[in-house]
């Protein structure tokens, strides 16, 4: 799943995207204007966080720029914060290998500069521009590399081990995953394609679940699953959280999709205390994006295959968990696989507390909690 399409074989899909983000094929769209989020009974100092490749990056950066309310997070194929400093050049080639074969791959076991980030990242704090680093000390952090990625291969995630490490993040609060089998993938216990492979939907079968192993990290033992979720899926107004200097240019500034998706349990939606969960997709997952190939569920567009197929809705039920899962969308030259903003898209201050897209998604976990009792 690259960071951007370099590579003009992988244009045709991206472009027919495009269209999809213009309103010209909105079949992945509601045939109703969506509702916003619920106001739940939410502890927001529980708010937990993860994703795969650019919204693997996203998770981090959201992480740095609010340390204050992160309890814990899961890194799938992403980096270190500010990896890319505002460079495209610089993201698709030392902090992961998503140019080729247009910019050749530089990956190495020091290619993101590590002592570097950390001093950028010691300096964004002391201007305010994200939450005091000292705040990373007391989070849960797993983080997931396949050892066959090819498109951020695993040297990017031992570099950001070394970048927790050096901000103060102790080893028993780091669990470091590798899987042996894995490609460029979001893996699962037994949903998606073989697990080595690199293609759409970049969900395998790994013999592993992901949502259970984040969230377990995170929060401590789970309760089981039920035999099947309880609750409910909800289709909300993503343009509601958007701040409001860029609401009227959403999908060309933003990189953001008109809606969003939240699973709800009914202990939740009754008014029990809960925590939220957000879940990133990465390039080409997003819910208007329109693959080569048919999605495994049918139709036109990915719609709903990374929201109700990584699992984490299994875990929400009976661990009150909300699990909000943000769609991202493709911007014409700038964005064309519908990835988050990781390399400065949406503007130089993409990482900090000023991005439009951590505002946004900081938004959406306010809304949620405004029930709190």
């Amino acid at each position: 799943m690259p960071a951007l399409a370099l590579n003009p074989r992988r244009f045709l899909a991206p472009w027919l995207a495009t269209l999809a983000s213009l309103g010209v094929l909105a079949a992945a769209l509601p045939a109703h204007a969506a509702p916003p989020l619920p106001a739940l009974n939410i502890d927001i100092s529980q708010t937990s966080i993860s994703g795969i490749s650019s919204g693997g990056f996203m998770t981090v950066q959201f992480q740095l720029a609010h340390s204050s309310i992160v309890k814990g997070v899961g890194v799938v194929a992403g980096g270190p914060f500010n990896c890319s400093k505002a460079d495209v050049l610089r993201a698709v080639s030392s902090c992961s290998c998503t140019g080729e074969p247009s910019v050749p791959c530089a990956v190495s076991e020091t290619s993101t500069d590590v002592p570097a980030l950390v001093a950028s990242t010691e300096e964004m704090a002391g201007k305010g521009l994200i939450d005091p680093t000292r705040n990373l000390a007391g989070q849960r952090i797993l983080t997931v590399a396949g050892a066959r990625d090819t498109l951020v291969p695993p040297p990017i995630a031992r570099q950001l081990s070394a970048y927790y490490t050096a901000l103060g993040v102790p080893a028993s609060n780091l669990s470091p995953v590798s899987l042996p089998n894995a490609g460029h993938t979001m893996p699962t216990q037994n949903y998606g394609i073989a697990c080595g492979l690199e293609k759409e939907p970049y969900i395998g079968k790994c013999a592993y679940d992901s949502a259970r192993e984040i969230l377990g990290w995170t929060y401590g033992k789970l309760a089981a699953p039920g035999s099947k979720p309880a609750g409910k899926f909800i289709q909300f107004d993503q343009r509601a959280y958007i701040p409001a200097r860029s609401a009227g240019a959403f999908s060309w500034s933003t990189g953001l999709d008109t809606t969003g998706w939240a699973y709800v349990p009914n202990s939740c939606a009754k008014g029990e205390k809960c925590r939220v969960h957000i879940a990133l997709h990465g390039c080409k997952q997003g819910q208007s994006y329109l693959p080569l190939t048919p999605p495994p569920g049918g139709g036109l567009y990915n719609g709903t295959t990374f929201v109700k197929n990584t699992g984490y809705d299994r875990w929400a039920d009976k661990n009150h968990l909300v699990i909000l899962y943000p769609q991202a969308v493709s911007i014409p030259f700038r964005n064309p696989n519908g990835c988050w903003d990781w390399w400065g898209y949406t503007g130089t201050d993409y990482a900090t507390k000023n991005a439009v897209q951590i505002r946004t998604l900081r938004a959406m976990v306010d809304g949620l909690a405004t029930g709190a009792k």
